[in-house]
């Protein structure tokens, strides 16, 4: 096993006693040493104020290793006190090779910098609904329609539902129309709980002159087109009588050229409204995202918008529970202005303890998470790709990787885990577990494209229903439904398409999740890798109670030796060793 014999800590309730510790809060940390590792002493260096500081820890006690391994593991025990908001920390280890140093990354028999030390977090906690979260998004357009085809606005280029098949680029792409609608969403949800997800995320549902509606013309009402109002009140309604909860999305960079700000804006130099916007005072041109001008970019700088967008994100609690917070690596950044945090932290105060917000980031988020902001992040960097270059099919040939030139790489397991551990490393343990893991989105090509089978598609469900963090579903995928880019992904569901039902992917999901749902384990265990070869990935979710041993694989391979007290939990028979089937993914439970 190729990481068994590593010194290990994460921020599960395994190794860290307060979850939710208070400013000034002694908290006990704990660190399992095999005894392969020969660790003789053990020092947490924690650093006050901007200086380190120094504890000993010492020997708690000694047991067999917890996860149907064998072995015999020495867990240390020792504590530090929470001194500032963000305290860090690391673990100086003595050990008979020499001095090693343990952070998120792993051990280093080197000096390394802070940037991956743990981190004890004492902002306020994101709701406490959000750890526990199977997310399940929409794209209203595409999911269902509860009567006819509504008039056509007249921006729109009216859509078959099941015969016309979506445009993936050129012309027509934004203005394609399907007529999905909440009430549509609504008469679904057997489907959406039948998965084991307990939170609906939608795209956004105000007036806009596309499908996406990501250039809203207002804030204040629910596009009519997808019933109004009453409409997103019945499905918040349905959903919370579930128990289940809804999640919108909001431009925080920008709205639509024909918002009604926008519009006063350009309007009259004079406004009120024209300060929040970028106007060159020569040119009279606007800065809009990416240079698209239908999409005119808000300044943070001013203090109108700052007021009125907080009222829009607050004005829609209560039918909603939370936000997805659109390009948000990108909100109040604009070359010197770099308002970014304090927009988060403020949005963070004012929609409450107990509303979510998520931020979209398709790259490194770390140095926009842990502090006072936004909750976590679309973990598209850590998770998305690293799934994709391992579980890509040998024929997939897509242009750009999430966005960068080249395709997709194929990378093996070993290279996976890196990046799993580099990403997870520069964040907290709360921001990496109340990130969404996304294998595709309304953004991106269908991870059944990337993996090109149902069974690699599976080992990725498999991974996301497994892994920390909370799993986000883009509608559709349960189907195997196929995309090449973002636009394409977005293919009406096929309710009426049999042919287009991969009801072995559907069982599969609805098993995966399931058991996400149903193992308090997979949902809050920490995270302990144990082996990784060119196709083959194992880990290990733990608690106090038990341990869930994983494992992932892209292709066939030998076996692996499990240990003599594992019980199979999904695919996977009673026994002493992994099998060597694949692609597959299995479970097993090991009690302590």
């Amino acid at each position: 096993m190729r990481y068994l014999g590593e010194p290990h800590h994460d921020g599960s309730a395994l190794y860290v006693s307060d979850q939710r510790p208070e400013l000034g809060a002694r908290v006990t940390l704990w660190l399992r040493a095999p005894l392969a590792a020969g660790v003789t002493g053990v020092h947490v260096r924690a650093v006050h104020d901007g200086e380190p500081r120094y504890a000993e820890a010492r020997v708690d006690e000694t047991r067999q290793g917890a996860t149907g391994y064998g072995g015999t593991d020495v867990w240390w025990r020792a504590e530090i006190t929470a001194v500032n908001p963000v305290t860090r920390y690391r673990f100086l280890l003595r050990t008979r090779a020499g001095q090693r140093w343990l952070t998120a990354a792993g051990p280093a028999a080197h000096d390394v910098t802070d940037a991956t030390d743990f981190r004890l977090i004492c902002h306020e906690p994101p709701p406490s609904w959000l750890a526990d979260a199977i997310v399940y998004q929409i794209f209203p357009d595409r999911f269902d329609r509860s009567g006819p085809m509504p008039e056509t606005p007249a921006w729109a280029l009216p859509r078959d539902w099941d015969r016309d098949p979506v445009i993936p680029s050129g012309p027509g792409t934004s203005t394609q129309f399907y007529g999905g609608d909440l009430d549509g969403i609504t008469r679904r949800l057997d489907h959406v709980s039948g998965l084991g997800a307990d939170t609906v995320y939608l795209t956004p549902f105000f007036p806009a002159r596309s499908n996406h509606r990501y250039d809203a013309s207002t804030f204040e009402h629910v596009d009519p087109l997808l019933g109004g109002d009453a409409a997103l009140r019945r499905l918040s309604d349905a959903l919370h009588a579930r128990g289940m909860r809804l999640i919108g999305d909001i431009t925080t960079n920008h709205c639509g050229d024909a918002h009604e700000w926008f519009t006063t804006a350009v309007s009259d130099v004079n406004a009120p409204e024209r300060e929040m916007f970028y106007f060159d005072p020569a040119t009279g041109d606007y800065e809009s995202w990416w240079g698209f001008k239908s999409l005119p970019k808000f300044n943070w700088g001013s203090a109108l918008v700052r007021e009125r967008m907080t009222a829009v994100l607050k004005r829609w609690l209560g039918p909603l529970d939370g936000w997805r917070v659109d390009v948000a690596n990108m909100t109040g950044r604009l070359a010197a202005d770099d308002y970014a945090h304090e927009v988060a932290a403020m949005l963070r105060a004012e929609v409450g303890p107990d509303a979510a917000l998520i931020a979209e980031h398709n790259h490194d988020a770390s140095a926009d998470l842990d502090r006072d902001g936004w909750h976590g992040t679309m973990n598209y960097g850590g998770f998305t790709r690293p799934v994709w270059a391992f579980l890509r099919g040998p024929e997939t040939d897509l242009e750009h990787f999430l966005g960068t030139p080249g395709g997709i790489p194929e990378r093996d397991g070993t290279a996976t885990v890196a990046t799993f551990r580099q990403f997870a490393a520069h964040m907290s343990w709360r921001s990496y577990v109340h990130s969404w893991q996304l294998l595709d989105s309304h953004d991106s090509p269908r991870v059944r494209t990337v993996t090109g089978s149902r069974e690699r598609h599976l080992v990725a469900a498999g991974l996301q229903a497994t892994l920390p963090g909370t799993p986000m579903i883009f509608a559709g995928s349960e189907f195997g439904l196929t995309g090449v880019n973002g636009e394409h992904a977005r293919t009406p569901m096929p309710w009426n398409r049999p042919a287009d039902q991969d009801l072995a992917t559907l069982a599969g999901y609805r098993e995966l999740f399931g058991l996400r749902r149903a193992e308090p384990t997979l949902r809050h265990g920490g995270l302990r890798w144990l082996h990784a070869d060119a196709d083959c990935l194992v880990f290990a979710r733990e608690a106090y109670e038990e341990t869930i041993v994983v494992c992932a694989r892209r292709a066939p391979g030998a076996p692996i030796p499990l240990g003599e007290h594992a019980t199979g939990l999904y695919q996977a028979d009673d026994g002493d060793v992994i099998p060597g089937d694949g692609p597959s993914v299995s479970m097993w439970r090991v009690r302590r």
